[in-house]
């Protein structure tokens, strides 16, 4: 895949993982486009070693679901580094 369409895919993906979890979670696109692109990366390496398939087509469902789910988990960890600040009243 060209880094282009791996770009636009890191996009697509961030975005339905923001859609996908509850709560408010901060940053703007840019955040989500590097969320998106570590969350595919992170998808594909996870499921070339689980499955044997990775990231590989665009149009691939499986390349989807990887780079989506990928960046759930990191999402999921971007929200416990950087979550809301609970003030010590």
């Amino acid at each position: 895949m060209n880094f282009i369409a791996f770009l636009i895919l890191g996009l697509i993906a961030g975005v339905i993982a923001k859609l996908i979890l509850p709560g408010r979670q901060g940053g703007g696109w840019i955040v989500t486009l590097l969320l998106g692109v570590v969350g595919a990366i992170l998808g594909g390496w996870l499921g070339n070693a689980i499955f044997g398939v990775g990231v590989d087509e665009f149009w691939s469902i499986s390349s989807w679901l990887l780079a989506i789910g990928g960046a759930i988990i990191v999402l999921v960890i971007w929200g416990l580094i950087f979550g809301r600040k609970r003030a010590d009243a």
